[in-house]
Order: structure tokens, then sequence, then C-alpha cells
């Protein structure tokens, strides 16, 4: 009989471990609305594409909460392509040093084309390879955002490959872990605080370029989705500037509802990934997080999958992942044969390359254009480079500020995202109202509009730096008693430094794609442009003019490469060679 009762006592035991307890009913809704929102959106790109013809754009509030689902999930879909694309091109710039010769460079160029330009090429693409059905313009609208949300991701994960600190990868060798052990269980770890919070200014960045990506114009070809994009695109062509309100308070529900839901149990997650020897005094929290770890069922579903993705880590593949090369090497002579080799192969394609772009540019341009082009990028780099000085001087102590205080963090993080993902298109009436009423100069007052998106780059990435500087050394600068400018000077400016470079160039290549926007602006039929390349790109892909088009994008990435190489370039390897946390 006792046997009898332990047996059922186990029993019931076991079968209470696997009952849902209260948490598991407050996060199965959850759960399920998720999994509904993505069946509607998967069942809505289904569809036939003439229903993009007979569904106007409609701008009754009612329509706003399907219009932000929509919105929110093609910017989902981008993020984990953007994901996948860093982890692999990063991870190749990273560690081979002839690849990174391409691909770095490649990277910047990419940084530097605009939205607008991708788009003018990839609709067409995108349609022809699902002509019927809605989900060929989903995947032009997708690879628009995405555009927009890649490139600052790669950096930060780059960057985090190569300053990973010495002495760590020299345990990791020791404990003879594999190339794919050591990219698991080392790198892709400590690249997390940083790549986390250029995730949140990817998504944020995304709303930057909604509209481009909703409300697709290139020349005769319309193509509208329907979204939040779209919405204020249709808001702005009727001049309603109600339904300009209603579309920022729909995105502040939505940004805060990705906070919540996303990026803040992600910050909480990834914050035992710190490199300290002691703990955190005030470590992020978040309360959705905390919901799932006392969930009883729905943790008990969550385990098996966590304990496959440990197991994938730890199998011992051979794959052949080289520790990150770094900025001094010996190189044998065939290592030297063969960089040569490379070398003349990479300069015979890029002057290929080079060859058929000047020979389809030259059926439509002149010199005396190519010349024009030139100078309206001079023009556009002076405002680059000066609104990067001003967002650097005033974000960069705000951004060390807020990521020495998780609290603070916490609080500020929801306001940023949504300053980050403030549209300029939602500032248009005032900055056009306000140069036609009192004649200002377009070319002075319109400049802001540039840096309103991008300067949050730098702000992110510095609170990411000084979130992931490791505790011990803060204690220990207190020890010393360190302050003042010396503090600044020897202790976080050298910490954050390899940071800050990552914000400065995705923020420049930001910079320079956000003035397609801001460049040449417009409320209803009244425009007003400033002279600048993005205002030439802008107006030549409204007029569907692909030579010019191809001549402005080409002219903004020559500019944006040579920037990089002579100014951000230099600084990176500096901070690779000499701010390492060794």
């Amino acid at each position: 009989m006792e046997f009898s009762f332990n047996l059922n006592r186990t029993a019931n035991a076991s079968a209470w471990r696997v009952l849902p307890n209260r948490w598991d009913f407050v996060a199965f809704p959850l759960m399920i609305g998720l999994i509904a929102m993505a069946a509607v959106g998967f069942h809505e790109t289904m569809a036939p594409i003439a229903t993009l013809k007979t569904q106007v754009i409609s701008l009754d509030p009612a329509n706003l909460p399907e219009y932000a689902m929509r919105t929110t999930l093609r910017m989902l879909a981008a993020m984990v392509a953007s994901l996948l694309f860093t982890l692999v091109y990063g991870t190749l710039a990273a560690k081979s040093r002839r690849a990174g010769v391409v691909l770095v460079p490649i990277l910047d160029i990419l940084q530097s084309v605009p939205v607008l330009g991708y788009i003018s090429f990839t609709v067409t693409f995108f349609l022809a390879l699902f002509p019927s059905r809605v989900l060929g313009a989903e995947l032009a609208a997708i690879f628009a955002i995405f555009t927009s949300q890649a490139w600052n991701m790669t950096f930060s994960f780059y960057q985090s490959l190569r300053t990973v600190p010495r002495d760590l990868d020299e345990v990791s060798r020791g404990f003879h872990l594999t190339g794919w052990q050591r990219f698991w269980k080392l790198e892709v770890p400590f690249s997390m605080p940083g790549l986390i919070w250029n995730m949140m200014m990817s998504m944020s960045g995304g709303w930057f370029f909604v509209v481009a990506s909703e409300a697709i114009t290139v020349g005769n070809n319309t193509i509208t989705l329907p979204g939040v994009g779209a919405y204020l695109a249709q808001a702005i062509a009727e001049k309603n500037l109600h339904a300009v309100g209603w579309v920022i308070l729909a995105m502040i529900v939505v940004i805060l509802a990705y906070d919540q839901f996303l990026f803040r149990p992600l910050v909480a997650w990834a914050d035992k990934f710190r490199m300290e020897n002691t703990s955190s005094g005030d470590a992020p929290e978040s309360w959705l997080l905390d919901l799932i770890r006392r969930t009883r069922l729905i943790h008990r579903l969550l385990v098996p999958m966590g304990f496959m993705l440990a197991t994938l880590a730890r199998i011992p593949l051979r794959v052949r992942l080289p520790k990150a090369l770094p900025v001094v090497t010996t190189m044998s002579k065939r290592s030297r044969l063969g960089d040569i080799v490379w070398a003349v192969f990479v300069i015979a394609l890029t002057v290929f390359v080079v060859w058929r772009v000047v020979a389809y540019v030259r059926t439509g341009v002149t010199l005396d254009e190519v010349w024009h082009v030139f100078v309206l990028g001079l023009i556009t780099l002076f405002r680059v480079l000066l609104l990067i000085v001003i967002a650097s001087v005033i974000w960069v102590p705000l951004g060390v500020l807020i990521g020495l205080r998780p609290a603070l963090a916490e609080k500020v993080q929801p306001l940023a995202q949504f300053l980050a993902a403030f549209p300029a298109n939602l500032l248009f009436p005032v900055f056009v109202i306000v140069i036609v009423r009192f004649h200002l100069n377009p070319d002075i007052w319109l400049s802001p509009l540039i840096v309103l998106g991008t300067q949050w780059y730098i702000l992110f990435n510095v609170i990411a730096g000084a979130s992931a500087y490791p505790n011990d050394y803060k204690e220990a600068a207190t020890n010393f008693r360190i302050r003042g400018w010396q503090w600044w000077k020897k202790v976080m400016l050298p910490g954050i430094f390899p940071y800050y470079i990552t914000g400065a160039i995705t923020a420049s290549g930001g910079a320079w794609n956000a003035s397609i926007v801001s460049e040449f602006v417009q409320w209803g039929d009244t425009k007003v442009v400033a002279h600048g390349l993005g205002a030439y790109i802008a107006e030549t892909t409204a007029a569907g003019d692909f030579p010019k088009i191809i001549l402005g994008i080409a002219m903004m990435s020559l500019f944006v490469t040579l920037f990089n190489r002579v100014l951000w370039r230099p600084l990176y390897t500096y901070a690779e060679s000499r701010l390492r946390l060794d």
C-alpha cells in the first residue's frame, strides 16, 4: 500500500508539473495572438496582385490597426533576413583577409546606396518572380526595409568580431574549441549587447523609409501596399493633418509593443553576456521574460528547443572559422602571391563593373552633368560632416550617461526608439509651411531633416558600448579616484570608441541615404528643394531617368567610400589595435 501511495503521489506530481499555471494563462493569449497575426499576414500576401489596385488606401483611422500590423510584419521579416545576413557577411568580412578586402568596401557602398536606388531596380524583379500574387510586391517592400536595417547590424557584428579580447580567445583555444564552437560560445555572445542595440536602431530606422517601401513610384509604375507608410503618403498627398496625427499615435503604440515584447526581453537576456568579473549592481529587467520564466507548461515546451540549440552550438564541427585576423600579420611568400593574384582579380572585376556602368550612363548623361552631380555631392558631403560632428558632441555624453545606468536605459529605450523611428515625412508640413511662409533658404533649413533619423546610430552604439563596459573596470577607476576629464580620456572614451566608430560610420551612410527624402520635400502640391545629391536622386527617380539615377547613386557611393577610407577606416584600425579590452 505504501508503494502504491508513493507511486500515485509521484504520478500526480509528474502530471502537476505539466499542467499550466496562472502565468501560462497570461502568456498563452499573447502567443496565440502572435500566431494569428502571422497567419493573417501570410494569407494577405498570397492574395491576387489585382487586389492592390482595388484596395484604395483609406484615411479612416479604423483601418490603422490592420495597416500597422502589416507594416510590423514586413519589418520583422526584414529583421530576420538582416540578422542572417549579418552573421554570414560579418563573419566572412572579419575572419578572411582577402574576403574583407572586398566585402568591407562593398558594405560601405551598400549602406550608401539609397533605398530609392534599390527600389528603382528591384520592384520589377520581385514582381516577375510572383507576377500574379501580392507576395512579389511584399518581397520588394521587405527588401527595401532590409536595406535600411542590415548594414549597421553588420558593422556592429564585424566590429565585435574584430575586437574580441585576446585572453578570451586564447582560453577558448586552450579548451580546444573548434571554429564552430568558438563562434557560438564566444564570438556571438560577445557581440550580443552591441548587436541587440543595433537591432533596435535597425527596427526604428526602418520606419524612416517605410513610406518609400510601401508607396513605391518609379516613373509611371506605382505600387501601393496597405500599411502605415502608404497611409502617411496618402495623408501627405491630401494635406490631411488629422491623418498625420493618427499615424503618430499608431507609431507610438507599435513602438511600445515591440519594445515590450521583443527588445526589452532581448536586452535583459543579453545582460548575462557582459564581459566582467563582478556583476553589475542594477541589471536590466523585462516583465515578459520574467513571465515566460514563471510559466510551467510553456517553459517546459521551450526547454527542449533551448537544449537543441545549445547542443548544436556544442557540436565539434571542423568548420574553418579562423581567428579574426589582427591588423598586422606575418605572411609567407605563398600568401603574398595569393594576395597579389586576388588583388589583380578584384581590380579587374572593379574595372569591368565601372566600364559597364560608364557605358550605360553615357547613353543619357554628358560630362557637364557629371561635374554638376559631383558639385552637388560636395554640398551634401559638407552637410553630412557638419551634422555628424554636432550629433557626436550632443549624443556621446548622453549615451554614456544612459548606458552606465540600466534603470535609466529602460526608461529612455522606448523614447529613443520612437525618436529614431520618427519619419522625416511627418515633419514635411512644418518645414514646408515655415520655409515658404518666411522665405527661408532651403539649403540651410532642410539640413536638420538629414540627421533626424541618423543621429540615433551614434546614440544607440554609445549606449551599447557603455552598457557592455566591464563593471570591474569601472570599479577600478573608482578605487583609483579617476574623475573628470581624466576619467573620460583614460577610462570611458577608449572603452566606447570602437562602438562610436561603428555608430559614426552607419550614421554617416544613413545621413547620405536620408538626404534623398530631406533635400526634396513635398506637402501636397508644394515642393521645397535644396541643392544637393539627395535632391538630384529623388527628382531623377520620380522621373524614371535610369542613367541619371545610376549616376547619382554611383556618385553617392563614391563619396561615402572615399570618406570612409580617408577618415573612418583609419579610426577603426586604431580602435582594433590600441583600444581592445584585453
